[in-house]
């Protein structure tokens, strides 16, 4: 496999805490899934698993190469847990540019401190010989 794709980002918690509470369950609705919506709201600390998740789609723009454009949207990125660490799950517009990439597969790391959300993307495509077959 090659890299395709690599993105990294910082969030800082308390600015989502704010907008969570200034915006509620608009602002929720409109960048995360139901299924992150709900695995975040059952954490202790709900903002810092907001922030992580908003830090790996901010990630996953940067290594697809779109940023907010292009088609990709908020909710085309859905980080899910799977009984093991974070799986990057791409739909609509963002598993459309991953295909035209090559892609095949990810990798996803969250951490936090206190105040900051970090979270890095790394996308894999098929090897030359892979793509020729």
């Amino acid at each position: 496999m090659r890299i395709i794709g690599l993105g990294i980002d910082a969030t800082e918690i308390p600015r989502i805490a704010e907008t969570m509470a200034a915006y509620g369950d608009r602002f929720l609705q409109r960048v995360f899934t139901e299924g992150e919506i709900d695995y975040c709201r059952a954490r202790r600390h709900a903002a810092q698993h907001f922030a992580g998740r908003f830090a790996v789609k901010e990630a996953a723009m940067k290594a697809l190469g779109t940023g907010r454009s292009r088609g990709v949207l908020w909710r085309d990125i859905e980080v899910v847990r799977r009984g093991g660490p974070p799986q990057l799950q791409l739909h609509g517009g963002a598993a459309r540019r991953f295909e035209a990439l090559g892609g095949r597969t990810s990798l996803v790391t969250i951490t936090h401190t206190d105040t900051l959300a970090f979270a890095q993307v790394l996308l894999f495509g098929r090897d030359e010989e892979e793509r020729e077959r």
